[in-house]
Protein backbone atom coordinates (compact mmCIF):
# COMPACT_ATOMS: atom_id res chain seq x y z
CA UNK A 1 0.00 0.00 0.00
CA UNK A 2 1.18 3.46 -0.87
CA UNK A 3 0.51 6.23 1.07
CA UNK A 4 1.31 10.04 1.20
CA UNK A 5 -0.05 13.06 1.26
CA UNK A 6 -1.29 14.83 -2.08
CA UNK A 7 -1.61 18.51 -1.43
CA UNK A 8 -4.13 18.39 1.43
CA UNK A 9 -5.57 14.84 0.75
CA UNK A 10 -4.11 11.59 2.62
CA UNK A 11 -3.85 9.07 -0.37
CA UNK A 12 -3.89 4.74 0.31
CA UNK A 13 -3.35 3.24 -2.84
CA UNK A 14 -2.77 -0.52 -4.15
CA UNK A 15 -1.81 1.46 -7.59
CA UNK A 16 1.26 -0.23 -9.37
CA UNK A 17 4.12 1.78 -7.89
CA UNK A 18 5.97 2.11 -11.52
CA UNK A 19 2.91 4.25 -12.93
CA UNK A 20 4.18 7.89 -12.87
CA UNK A 21 2.81 10.56 -10.32
CA UNK A 22 1.66 12.56 -13.27
CA UNK A 23 -0.89 9.83 -14.34
CA UNK A 24 -1.80 8.82 -10.90
CA UNK A 25 -2.44 12.41 -10.41
CA UNK A 26 -4.60 13.44 -13.37
CA UNK A 27 -6.18 10.38 -14.16
CA UNK A 28 -6.80 8.75 -10.44
CA UNK A 29 -6.98 11.95 -8.75
CA UNK A 30 -8.39 14.19 -11.64
CA UNK A 31 -5.96 16.96 -11.11
CA UNK A 32 -5.60 18.54 -14.51
CA UNK A 33 -4.07 21.29 -13.35
CA UNK A 34 -0.72 19.31 -13.83
CA UNK A 35 0.05 19.24 -17.52
CA UNK A 36 1.40 16.67 -20.39
CA UNK A 37 3.98 18.14 -22.05
CA UNK A 38 6.88 16.20 -23.26
CA UNK A 39 6.90 13.26 -20.99
CA UNK A 40 10.64 13.55 -21.02
CA UNK A 41 10.94 15.60 -18.04
CA UNK A 42 12.33 18.57 -20.72
CA UNK A 43 9.59 21.07 -20.64
CA UNK A 44 8.07 21.05 -17.31
CA UNK A 45 4.88 21.48 -17.54
CA UNK A 46 4.34 18.04 -15.19
CA UNK A 47 6.23 19.96 -12.66
CA UNK A 48 5.21 19.15 -8.85
CA UNK A 49 6.83 19.64 -5.29
CA UNK A 50 8.21 16.13 -3.19
CA UNK A 51 7.66 16.95 0.50
CA UNK A 52 10.46 14.91 2.95
CA UNK A 53 10.04 14.78 6.46
CA UNK A 54 13.40 14.96 8.38
CA UNK A 55 12.86 15.46 11.72
CA UNK A 56 9.31 16.61 12.03
CA UNK A 57 10.78 19.31 9.01
CA UNK A 58 9.51 18.85 5.70
CA UNK A 59 12.20 19.94 2.72
CA UNK A 60 10.55 20.49 -0.86
CA UNK A 61 11.82 19.78 -3.95
CA UNK A 62 10.88 20.12 -7.71
CA UNK A 63 10.21 17.12 -9.93
CA UNK A 64 8.87 15.84 -13.35
CA UNK A 65 5.95 14.28 -12.28
CA UNK A 66 5.66 12.24 -15.86
CA UNK A 67 9.36 10.42 -15.39
CA UNK A 68 8.89 9.90 -11.79
CA UNK A 69 7.58 6.33 -10.39
CA UNK A 70 4.58 6.81 -8.08
CA UNK A 71 5.73 4.29 -5.74
CA UNK A 72 8.63 6.99 -4.71
CA UNK A 73 5.75 8.96 -3.27
CA UNK A 74 5.33 6.70 -0.45
CA UNK A 75 5.54 8.62 2.61
CA UNK A 76 5.97 11.77 0.95
CA UNK A 77 3.66 15.53 0.82
CA UNK A 78 3.44 15.85 -3.14
CA UNK A 79 1.70 19.12 -4.15
CA UNK A 80 0.48 20.28 -7.17
CA UNK A 81 -0.62 23.71 -8.41
CA UNK A 82 -4.10 22.95 -7.21
CA UNK A 83 -2.59 22.61 -3.68
CA UNK A 84 -0.67 25.96 -3.81
CA UNK A 85 -3.93 27.96 -4.92
CA UNK A 86 -5.39 30.23 -2.06
CA UNK A 87 -9.19 29.79 -1.92
CA UNK A 88 -10.21 33.73 -2.26
CA UNK A 89 -7.49 35.29 -4.45
CA UNK A 90 -4.37 34.28 -6.56
CA UNK A 91 -0.84 33.65 -4.50
CA UNK A 92 2.20 35.45 -4.47
CA UNK A 93 3.91 33.55 -6.96
CA UNK A 94 0.59 34.04 -9.36
CA UNK A 95 0.08 37.31 -8.75
CA UNK A 96 3.63 38.74 -9.59
CA UNK A 97 3.52 36.24 -13.10
CA UNK A 98 0.37 37.88 -13.75
CA UNK A 99 1.03 41.70 -13.21
CA UNK A 100 4.10 41.34 -15.13
CA UNK A 101 2.12 39.80 -18.19
CA UNK A 102 4.59 36.69 -17.63
CA UNK A 103 2.16 33.96 -19.84
CA UNK A 104 0.04 33.97 -22.55
CA UNK A 105 -1.26 30.25 -23.37
CA UNK A 106 -1.05 29.42 -20.04
CA UNK A 107 -0.11 26.07 -20.95
CA UNK A 108 3.49 26.16 -19.14
CA UNK A 109 2.14 28.53 -16.25
CA UNK A 110 1.50 25.83 -13.47
CA UNK A 111 5.14 24.49 -13.82
CA UNK A 112 6.66 27.77 -13.40
CA UNK A 113 4.33 28.75 -10.32
CA UNK A 114 5.17 25.18 -8.59
CA UNK A 115 8.81 25.72 -10.02
CA UNK A 116 8.99 29.05 -8.19
CA UNK A 117 6.92 28.14 -4.99
CA UNK A 118 9.35 25.94 -4.35
CA UNK A 119 11.83 28.25 -4.40
CA UNK A 120 10.08 30.01 -1.92
CA UNK A 121 9.99 26.88 -0.06
CA UNK A 122 13.64 26.03 0.28
CA UNK A 123 15.43 27.25 3.36
CA UNK A 124 17.97 29.98 2.53
CA UNK A 125 20.78 28.07 4.25
CA UNK A 126 20.03 24.76 1.90
CA UNK A 127 19.20 27.26 -1.11
CA UNK A 128 22.33 27.59 -3.37
CA UNK A 129 20.15 28.69 -6.16
CA UNK A 130 19.06 32.19 -7.79
CA UNK A 131 15.21 32.30 -8.24
CA UNK A 132 16.01 31.77 -12.08
CA UNK A 133 17.87 28.62 -11.40
CA UNK A 134 14.83 26.72 -9.91
CA UNK A 135 13.08 27.64 -13.45
CA UNK A 136 15.79 26.32 -15.04
CA UNK A 137 13.43 23.37 -16.36
CA UNK A 138 10.41 25.28 -17.37
CA UNK A 139 9.84 25.91 -20.63
CA UNK A 140 7.35 29.01 -22.11
CA UNK A 141 7.14 28.67 -26.25
CA UNK A 142 5.20 31.84 -26.23
CA UNK A 143 5.45 34.29 -23.66
CA UNK A 144 9.01 34.98 -23.92
CA UNK A 145 11.75 35.18 -20.86
CA UNK A 146 11.64 38.98 -20.01
CA UNK A 147 8.35 39.01 -18.80
CA UNK A 148 8.41 35.56 -16.55
CA UNK A 149 11.93 37.09 -15.39
CA UNK A 150 10.52 40.92 -14.39
CA UNK A 151 7.82 38.35 -12.29
CA UNK A 152 10.54 36.22 -10.80
CA UNK A 153 12.31 39.44 -9.43
CA UNK A 154 9.96 40.76 -7.62
CA UNK A 155 9.15 37.40 -6.54
CA UNK A 156 12.81 37.56 -4.77
CA UNK A 157 12.18 40.69 -3.98
CA UNK A 158 9.39 39.88 -1.76
CA UNK A 159 11.09 37.10 0.13
CA UNK A 160 14.24 39.37 1.06
CA UNK A 161 12.59 39.36 4.72
CA UNK A 162 11.75 36.53 4.88
CA UNK A 163 11.48 34.45 8.83
CA UNK A 164 14.20 31.63 8.10
CA UNK A 165 12.51 29.95 11.36
CA UNK A 166 9.01 30.23 10.91
CA UNK A 167 9.53 30.26 7.13
CA UNK A 168 6.33 28.30 6.15
CA UNK A 169 3.96 30.70 8.89
CA UNK A 170 5.59 33.62 6.98
CA UNK A 171 4.97 32.18 3.60
CA UNK A 172 1.26 31.37 4.99
CA UNK A 173 0.66 34.88 6.49
CA UNK A 174 2.44 36.50 3.06
CA UNK A 175 0.01 34.20 0.59
CA UNK A 176 2.63 32.71 -0.61
CA UNK A 177 1.15 28.87 0.34
CA UNK A 178 -2.14 27.76 2.00
CA UNK A 179 -2.10 27.87 6.06
CA UNK A 180 -2.51 23.66 5.72
CA UNK A 181 0.97 23.17 4.81
CA UNK A 182 1.79 24.36 8.97
CA UNK A 183 -0.08 20.80 9.74
CA UNK A 184 1.73 18.59 7.08
CA UNK A 185 4.98 17.50 9.52
CA UNK A 186 2.68 16.22 12.10
CA UNK A 187 -0.12 14.39 9.76
CA UNK A 188 2.87 12.79 7.78
CA UNK A 189 4.13 11.81 11.50
CA UNK A 190 1.08 10.20 12.11
CA UNK A 191 0.82 7.97 9.11
CA UNK A 192 2.35 4.41 9.61
CA UNK A 193 4.46 4.73 6.52
CA UNK A 194 5.19 0.94 4.66
CA UNK A 195 8.15 0.11 3.46
CA UNK A 196 7.84 -0.81 -0.27
CA UNK A 197 9.27 -4.77 -0.28
CA UNK A 198 9.82 -5.21 -3.87
CA UNK A 199 12.49 -7.37 -4.95
CA UNK A 200 12.24 -8.44 -8.45
CA UNK A 201 11.44 -6.40 -11.35
CA UNK A 202 13.86 -3.77 -13.14
CA UNK A 203 15.81 -1.83 -11.35
CA UNK A 204 14.50 2.48 -10.90
CA UNK A 205 15.93 4.76 -8.83
CA UNK A 206 13.96 7.82 -10.00
CA UNK A 207 13.58 7.29 -13.55
CA UNK A 208 15.28 10.32 -15.30
CA UNK A 209 16.39 7.79 -17.48
CA UNK A 210 14.24 4.91 -18.06
CA UNK A 211 11.04 6.38 -17.82
CA UNK A 212 11.64 8.83 -20.97
CA UNK A 213 12.23 5.35 -22.62
CA UNK A 214 9.65 3.00 -21.28
CA UNK A 215 7.11 4.54 -18.89
CA UNK A 216 4.47 2.79 -20.18
CA UNK A 217 6.00 -0.67 -19.48
CA UNK A 218 7.35 0.19 -16.24
CA UNK A 219 3.38 1.51 -15.34
CA UNK A 220 2.11 -2.31 -15.95
CA UNK A 221 5.35 -4.41 -14.31
CA UNK A 222 6.70 -4.77 -10.99
CA UNK A 223 9.43 -2.78 -10.46
CA UNK A 224 12.24 -2.39 -7.48
CA UNK A 225 12.46 0.72 -6.42
CA UNK A 226 16.14 1.36 -4.42
CA UNK A 227 15.77 5.14 -4.72
CA UNK A 228 15.26 5.22 -0.72
CA UNK A 229 17.57 2.90 0.23
CA UNK A 230 19.88 4.24 3.06
CA UNK A 231 22.79 1.91 1.95
CA UNK A 232 22.85 3.30 -1.14
CA UNK A 233 22.96 7.01 -0.21
CA UNK A 234 24.87 9.24 1.40
CA UNK A 235 28.25 11.20 1.25
CA UNK A 236 31.10 9.91 4.12
CA UNK A 237 34.96 11.45 4.19
CA UNK A 238 37.37 9.01 6.18
CA UNK A 239 40.87 8.09 6.20
CA UNK A 240 41.53 10.81 2.76
CA UNK A 241 38.81 9.02 0.84
CA UNK A 242 35.50 10.54 0.08
CA UNK A 243 32.49 7.79 -1.29
CA UNK A 244 29.32 8.59 -2.30
CA UNK A 245 26.30 6.38 -2.63
CA UNK A 246 25.11 5.23 -6.22
CA UNK A 247 21.98 6.51 -4.98
CA UNK A 248 23.04 10.06 -4.04
CA UNK A 249 21.41 13.10 -6.15
CA UNK A 250 23.09 15.75 -8.12
CA UNK A 251 21.26 18.53 -5.99
CA UNK A 252 22.76 16.50 -2.80
CA UNK A 253 26.13 16.74 -4.17
CA UNK A 254 25.99 20.50 -4.68
CA UNK A 255 24.63 21.26 -1.61
CA UNK A 256 27.29 18.91 0.58
CA UNK A 257 29.69 21.40 2.55
CA UNK A 258 32.23 19.22 2.16
CA UNK A 259 31.98 19.03 -1.26
CA UNK A 260 31.41 22.59 -1.87
CA UNK A 261 35.64 23.40 -0.05
CA UNK A 262 36.94 20.39 -1.72
CA UNK A 263 35.46 21.89 -5.61
CA UNK A 264 35.61 25.67 -4.77
CA UNK A 265 33.52 25.71 -8.22
CA UNK A 266 31.26 22.95 -7.63
CA UNK A 267 28.10 25.17 -7.86
CA UNK A 268 28.97 26.20 -11.61
CA UNK A 269 29.86 23.16 -12.60
CA UNK A 270 26.83 21.21 -11.66
CA UNK A 271 24.86 23.49 -12.64
CA UNK A 272 25.51 22.75 -16.27
CA UNK A 273 23.98 19.69 -15.09
CA UNK A 274 20.32 19.26 -16.58
CA UNK A 275 17.86 21.15 -14.75
CA UNK A 276 16.67 21.80 -11.59
CA UNK A 277 13.84 19.34 -11.50
CA UNK A 278 16.12 16.64 -12.73
CA UNK A 279 19.31 17.16 -10.27
CA UNK A 280 16.69 16.66 -7.89
CA UNK A 281 15.87 13.42 -9.16
CA UNK A 282 18.77 12.07 -10.90
CA UNK A 283 21.30 9.62 -9.14
CA UNK A 284 24.87 9.12 -9.92
CA UNK A 285 24.69 4.91 -10.21
CA UNK A 286 21.33 5.78 -13.04
CA UNK A 287 23.99 8.41 -14.93
CA UNK A 288 26.58 5.36 -14.43
CA UNK A 289 24.48 3.00 -15.89
CA UNK A 290 22.61 4.75 -18.55
CA UNK A 291 25.99 4.83 -20.06
CA UNK A 292 25.80 7.50 -22.10
CA UNK A 293 28.68 8.53 -24.06
CA UNK A 294 28.25 12.31 -22.70
CA UNK A 295 26.92 11.28 -19.13
CA UNK A 296 28.20 14.37 -17.33
CA UNK A 297 28.43 12.34 -14.21
CA UNK A 298 30.60 10.03 -15.52
CA UNK A 299 32.77 12.35 -16.96
CA UNK A 300 32.84 13.92 -13.63
CA UNK A 301 33.92 11.00 -12.05
CA UNK A 302 36.28 9.15 -14.35
CA UNK A 303 38.43 12.45 -14.14
CA UNK A 304 38.69 11.51 -10.59
CA UNK A 305 40.45 8.33 -10.80
CA UNK A 306 37.07 6.70 -9.14
CA UNK A 307 36.51 3.26 -7.96
CA UNK A 308 33.21 1.95 -7.92
CA UNK A 309 32.13 -1.29 -5.17
CA UNK A 310 29.45 -3.30 -6.41
CA UNK A 311 26.95 -5.30 -4.54
CA UNK A 312 26.07 -9.12 -5.22
CA UNK A 313 22.65 -10.17 -4.60
CA UNK A 314 24.13 -13.06 -2.70
CA UNK A 315 25.51 -10.80 -0.33
CA UNK A 316 29.34 -10.23 -2.07
CA UNK A 317 31.24 -7.37 -3.33
CA UNK A 318 33.97 -6.21 -5.15
CA UNK A 319 35.75 -3.11 -6.53
CA UNK A 320 37.07 -1.83 -9.69
CA UNK A 321 38.59 1.12 -11.08
CA UNK A 322 35.46 3.15 -13.16
CA UNK A 323 37.63 3.71 -16.23
CA UNK A 324 36.91 -0.09 -16.84
CA UNK A 325 33.67 -0.22 -16.09
CA UNK A 326 32.46 0.75 -19.59
CA UNK A 327 32.94 -1.38 -21.95
CA UNK A 328 31.17 -0.18 -25.10
CA UNK A 329 28.42 1.47 -26.23
CA UNK A 330 25.59 1.16 -23.82
CA UNK A 331 27.65 -1.93 -22.16
CA UNK A 332 29.16 -1.67 -18.40
CA UNK A 333 30.91 -4.09 -16.54
CA UNK A 334 27.60 -5.00 -14.11
CA UNK A 335 26.73 -9.08 -14.21
CA UNK A 336 23.16 -10.63 -13.40
CA UNK A 337 22.52 -9.46 -9.66
CA UNK A 338 25.08 -6.87 -9.58
CA UNK A 339 23.76 -3.25 -8.18
CA UNK A 340 26.51 -0.37 -8.27
CA UNK A 341 26.73 0.75 -4.13
CA UNK A 342 29.14 3.31 -4.46
CA UNK A 343 31.30 5.22 -5.90
CA UNK A 344 34.56 6.71 -4.17
CA UNK A 345 37.64 8.97 -5.16
CA UNK A 346 40.93 10.26 -3.54
CA UNK A 347 40.12 13.58 -1.87
CA UNK A 348 42.24 16.75 -3.63
CA UNK A 349 45.18 17.72 -1.67
CA UNK A 350 46.52 22.07 -1.87
CA UNK A 351 48.30 20.49 -4.67
CA UNK A 352 45.58 19.07 -7.18
CA UNK A 353 43.47 21.23 -9.56
CA UNK A 354 40.54 19.99 -10.96
CA UNK A 355 37.97 21.17 -13.24
CA UNK A 356 34.92 20.27 -15.39
CA UNK A 357 33.63 21.79 -18.81
CA UNK A 358 30.56 21.34 -20.99
CA UNK A 359 29.33 22.70 -24.70
CA UNK A 360 25.87 22.30 -25.18
CA UNK A 361 23.46 24.29 -27.62
CA UNK A 362 21.67 25.51 -23.93
CA UNK A 363 22.99 26.34 -20.97
CA UNK A 364 20.77 24.52 -19.09
CA UNK A 365 18.47 21.40 -19.65
CA UNK A 366 20.58 20.12 -22.27
CA UNK A 367 22.68 17.27 -23.36
CA UNK A 368 26.32 17.89 -23.86
CA UNK A 369 27.58 18.16 -27.46
CA UNK A 370 31.19 17.77 -25.48
CA UNK A 371 31.99 17.87 -22.25
CA UNK A 372 35.53 16.88 -20.43
CA UNK A 373 37.10 17.19 -17.00
CA UNK A 374 40.49 17.05 -15.84
CA UNK A 375 42.51 16.42 -12.64
CA UNK A 376 46.23 17.05 -12.24
CA UNK A 377 48.82 16.40 -9.27
CA UNK A 378 51.58 18.47 -9.04
CA UNK A 379 54.86 17.49 -7.48
CA UNK A 380 58.13 19.35 -7.73
CA UNK A 381 56.30 21.73 -10.49
CA UNK A 382 55.85 19.19 -12.62
CA UNK A 383 52.78 17.10 -13.75
CA UNK A 384 52.80 13.22 -11.19
CA UNK A 385 49.15 12.30 -12.18
CA UNK A 386 47.54 13.39 -14.95
CA UNK A 387 43.37 12.20 -15.22
CA UNK A 388 41.72 13.51 -18.26
CA UNK A 389 38.30 12.47 -19.56
CA UNK A 390 36.30 13.20 -22.59
CA UNK A 391 32.34 12.82 -23.72
CA UNK A 392 30.65 12.92 -26.93
CA UNK A 393 33.57 11.56 -28.56
CA UNK A 394 33.83 8.26 -28.88
CA UNK A 395 31.27 5.04 -27.98
CA UNK A 396 31.52 5.27 -24.25
CA UNK A 397 32.99 8.11 -21.82
CA UNK A 398 36.46 8.17 -22.95
CA UNK A 399 38.86 7.96 -20.10
CA UNK A 400 42.14 9.15 -21.99
CA UNK A 401 44.81 6.85 -21.43
CA UNK A 402 47.41 7.75 -23.49
CA UNK A 403 46.99 11.68 -22.65
CA UNK A 404 47.45 11.16 -19.58
CA UNK A 405 50.63 9.24 -19.68
CA UNK A 406 52.03 11.43 -21.95
CA UNK A 407 51.57 14.66 -19.41
CA UNK A 408 52.98 12.75 -16.17
CA UNK A 409 56.13 13.73 -15.76
CA UNK A 410 55.86 16.97 -17.71
CA UNK A 411 56.08 20.05 -17.01
CA UNK A 412 53.25 22.76 -17.77
CA UNK A 413 53.97 24.58 -20.68
CA UNK A 414 52.41 25.63 -24.30
CA UNK A 415 54.78 23.31 -26.45
CA UNK A 416 53.74 20.26 -23.91
CA UNK A 417 49.99 21.24 -23.87
CA UNK A 418 49.75 21.31 -27.61
CA UNK A 419 51.24 18.02 -28.31
CA UNK A 420 49.06 16.07 -25.48
CA UNK A 421 45.90 17.82 -27.46
CA UNK A 422 47.43 15.93 -30.82
CA UNK A 423 47.87 12.97 -28.71
CA UNK A 424 44.09 13.57 -27.13
CA UNK A 425 43.02 13.46 -31.19
CA UNK A 426 44.44 10.21 -31.68
CA UNK A 427 42.66 8.56 -28.81
CA UNK A 428 38.80 9.89 -29.90
CA UNK A 429 36.75 8.76 -32.45
CA UNK A 430 33.81 11.41 -32.84
CA UNK A 431 30.79 10.36 -35.21
CA UNK A 432 28.31 13.45 -36.86
CA UNK A 433 24.65 13.62 -35.01
CA UNK A 434 22.47 16.50 -33.96
CA UNK A 435 24.89 17.78 -31.59
CA UNK A 436 26.83 17.90 -34.15
CA UNK A 437 29.47 17.48 -37.08
CA UNK A 438 32.24 15.21 -36.02
CA UNK A 439 34.69 17.67 -37.02
CA UNK A 440 33.00 20.34 -34.46
CA UNK A 441 33.59 17.89 -32.26
CA UNK A 442 37.34 17.62 -32.55
CA UNK A 443 37.74 21.37 -32.24
CA UNK A 444 35.47 21.39 -29.13
CA UNK A 445 37.82 18.63 -27.68
CA UNK A 446 40.97 21.04 -28.68
CA UNK A 447 39.10 23.78 -26.97
CA UNK A 448 38.07 22.27 -23.57
CA UNK A 449 41.16 20.99 -22.85
CA UNK A 450 43.15 24.02 -23.99
CA UNK A 451 40.31 25.86 -21.35
CA UNK A 452 41.16 23.24 -18.40
CA UNK A 453 44.84 24.45 -18.46
CA UNK A 454 44.05 28.31 -19.28
CA UNK A 455 41.07 27.90 -16.08
CA UNK A 456 43.43 26.30 -13.57
CA UNK A 457 47.07 27.51 -14.59
CA UNK A 458 46.62 30.98 -16.12
CA UNK A 459 49.77 32.82 -15.15
CA UNK A 460 51.51 29.71 -17.11
CA UNK A 461 49.22 29.14 -19.89
CA UNK A 462 48.06 32.03 -21.98
CA UNK A 463 44.77 31.93 -24.50
CA UNK A 464 46.91 33.90 -27.28
CA UNK A 465 49.54 31.23 -27.03
CA UNK A 466 47.52 28.42 -27.09
CA UNK A 467 46.54 29.24 -30.61
CA UNK A 468 49.12 30.83 -32.22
Amino acid sequence: MIQFILNNKIIKTSSNSGMTLLDFIREKEQLKGTKIGCREGDCGACTVLVGTLNKNKISYQSITSCIYPLGNANGKHIVTIEGINLTQNLNSVQQSLSENYATQCGFCTPGFVVSLTGYVLRNSKENLNTINDAISGNICRCTGYKSIEKATKEIDEKLIFKDADHQVKWLVDKGFIPDYFTEIPKRLNDIKIQKLNSISGTIVANGTDLYVQFADKLSEENINLIGEESSLKGITFSNKICTIGASTTVTELLENDRLQNIFPKLNSFLKLVSSQQIRNMGTLGGNFVNASPIGDMSIFFLALNSILRINNKNGTTREISFQKFHQDYKKFDLKEGELINSVSFLIPDKNTFFNFEKVSKRSHLDIASVNTAGRINIKNNRISNAYFSLGGVAAIPKFLTKTNDFLNGKTIDTKTIKQAERILQSEISPISDVRGTFNYKRLLAKQLFFAHFIELFPKKIKFQNLFS
